[in-house]
């Protein structure tokens, strides 16, 4: 009492002199604390509130005293109850400044834990695990923040559980000054464990019983909040629904049992796209598309798009028939024809395809059988004649069963920071059967991107595949192997690269073997440059010989996404020159 009286004293001598009704701002400083102290007790102290804002004398020197009270109550959320502050003031101008010098004193320690979650509910493994990892533990300072996340977060496993009614029903905290020490007292009672009603759908457009296809969990089954996650998830997937809602009914419990009610409005049915655009490697060209979300009842999906451009022309259809289930699986049904001219070969073919899609640990697993069938040239280039020497031509039909396996991780969609893709395909004809030419090939692919600095990026790819086949005049060019181009060696042109016929004409490999590395720096969230280096190239059998490419590009993170632009040249070569443009639009991986 004795010392809050005379420091009432000095700070009025201090005071009698200054201007009467100056308004002016605080600085405030804080010493001996860490930085994470220091921010509390900034945070709490009312004279910070005035560093941007006038206060005037008699505001001060009521805050002033105010201080040493908060600083302790600031710090015992952090287990420091024996904190003690002194301070100092001064006028520099018309503003004032004020140091708080701050000693937060021995901490308050744990020393006994004693927690009860009675029956069952204890030997759950998420509850025994943060029962077991409890914090603050014995030995620790008492920080309020940790043990109210540690007690809220076992309220929260008994709840995700099915244990929809626990309550907390002790909570103390006793703590005698005399020792600094504090003992934790917690228990709950957990009730009863409910278990899943049923799913009611509301809002839904399709057939009763067709959703349901898509409820991860049964009827009688614990409840489990991470059931309820993956159904909303899976709903979301389906790209059926503007709004998923999943929610149990907690007003109607009733027999152990808690229903869930999933509220949902449907997407709009029918999505159109399409504009100009300009590929470098197709050129400029147009582009529609028709989605049809679901056909009917039961869910199905149609997909059409349309491209015309300078060296492509494409008309593709799918018909997708989704089979939700523990494991989701979807039938595919589609048929593409493609009318292609690139540097080295034109084709124009006819696709038939029919497959299974389905989920595999993670992987994305297609499996189905191929018909394609057309006519190509090799070794063509842009506008020669058709009795060019070395031009070779043919025709072919291939029934051909195909399986590939992707699998991505990424922390964004629209812009990755840490993440990576792989896929890897096998394809092959059986025999001869229905086919004029024997042949079995594996592709694989590979990309890993990592945001080593606040603004730099990292990306590394590779792609490689091999064929045997028997008659190699007779595979069509989309599958042999080429190199060059925006999605290849970027210092070269679009499949430009590959082996050569006697006419030095690239007629394509029967193996390929590309790997390239981007560094990227960003000057802000969307704009930034970019270095690169491919090196690579198609080939037969043992014959591999890397072409390099290098060169700078431009990123811009669009609202449609991140545009590319790459300049390119070759490395050494003495057969390729010039500078290649290189434009790609859409996602990282």
């Amino acid at each position: 009492m004795r010392q809050a009286i005379e420091r009432s004293l000095l700070l009025g001598l201090t005071l009698a002199w200054m201007p009467v009704a100056a308004h002016a701002s605080v600085t405030l400083k804080v010493t001996g604390l860490d930085d994470t102290l220091k921010a509390a007790v900034v945070s709490s102290v009312q004279l910070s509130q005035y560093a941007h804002h006038d206060a005037s004398a008699a505001q001060v020197t009521r805050l002033y005293e105010k201080a040493p009270d908060e600083v302790k109550a600031a710090l015992r959320p952090y287990g420091y109850f024996n904190a003690h502050a002194t301070g100092q003031i001064k006028q520099v101008g018309k503003n004032w400044d004020v140091t708080l010098n701050v000693d937060h004193g021995a901490p308050v320690k744990v020393t006994a834990v004693h927690i009860d979650v009675p029956g069952a509910a204890a030997k759950l493994p998420s509850v025994h695990w943060l029962i077991r990892r409890f914090k603050p533990g014995k030995g620790a300072v008492l920080n309020q923040g940790t043990y109210a996340g540690s007690r809220d977060a076992i309220t929260a496993a008994l709840v995700a559980a099915g244990y929809l009614d626990a309550k907390l029903v002790t909570h103390t905290v006793d703590v005698t000054l005399a020792n600094n020490s504090a003992v934790i007292h917690l228990a709950w009672q957990p009730g009863t464990r409910y278990r899943f009603g049923k799913v009611k759908f509301k809002g839904s457009q399709f057939e009763p019983g067709f959703l349901q296809r898509y409820v991860p969990f049964k009827t009688g089954e614990y409840f489990e909040q991470d059931q309820l996650l993956a159904l909303q998830q899976q709903l979301n997937g389906a790209d059926y629904f503007s709004v998923v809602n999943v929610q149990p009914d907690l007003a109607h419990k009733h027999d152990d049992t808690v229903d869930i009610d999933v509220q949902l409005t449907p997407a709009k049915r029918s999505v159109y796209t399409g504009g100009p655009f300009y590929g470098t490697d197709t050129g400029p060209g147009v582009q529609f598309g028709l989605q049809r979300r679901w056909v009917n009842g039961l869910g199905h999906k149609w997909n059409n798009h349309l491209v015309v451009a300078q060296r492509l022309k494409q008309l593709s259809t799918l018909y997708t028939i989704p089979r939700p289930g523990s494991i989701h699986r979807a039938w595919n049904f589609g048929a593409k024809f493609k009318d292609e001219n690139t540097t080295t070969s034109q084709s124009r073919t006819l696709e038939l395809i029919g497959n299974q899609t389905a989920m595999w640990h993670g992987w994305l697993v297609t499996a189905g059988v191929h018909v394609l069938s057309g006519t190509f040239t090799v070794g063509k280039r842009h506008d020669e004649p058709d009795s060019t020497p070395g031009i070779e031509r043919g025709s072919s039909t291939l029934v051909y069963p195909e399986i590939s396996l992707v699998k991505k991780r990424a922390d964004n969609a629209t812009f990755v920071r840490h993440g990576w893709s792989l896929t890897v395909a096998a394809r092959g004809t059986v025999g001869h059967l229905l086919s004029d030419t024997n042949f079995t090939q594996v592709v694989a692919n590979a990309k890993w991107i990592d945001m080593f600095a606040r603004r730099d990026r990292l990306i590394l790819r590779m792609d490689a595949g091999t064929t045997h086949v028997s008659n190699f005049s007779d595979l069509p060019p989309q599958l042999r192997f080429f190199a060059g181009g925006s999605r290849s060696n970027r210092g070269y042109g679009y499949q430009a690269l590959g082996p050569t016929n006697s006419y030095d004409r690239v007629i394509g490999g029967s193996r390929l073997l590309v790997a390239g590395a981007t560094l990227e720096h960003y000057f802000t969230h969307k704009w930034g440059i970019a270095a690169f280096v491919d090196a690579g190239n198609a080939f037969k059998g043992e014959n591999f010989h890397a072409a390099i490419g290098a060169g700078l590009g431009l990123r811009w993170l669009s609202p449609v996404g991140m545009l590319r632009v790459d300049l390119g040249v070759p490395v050494n070569n003495s057969r390729h020159h010039g500078i290649q443009l290189n434009i790609v639009i859409g996602p990282d991986l």
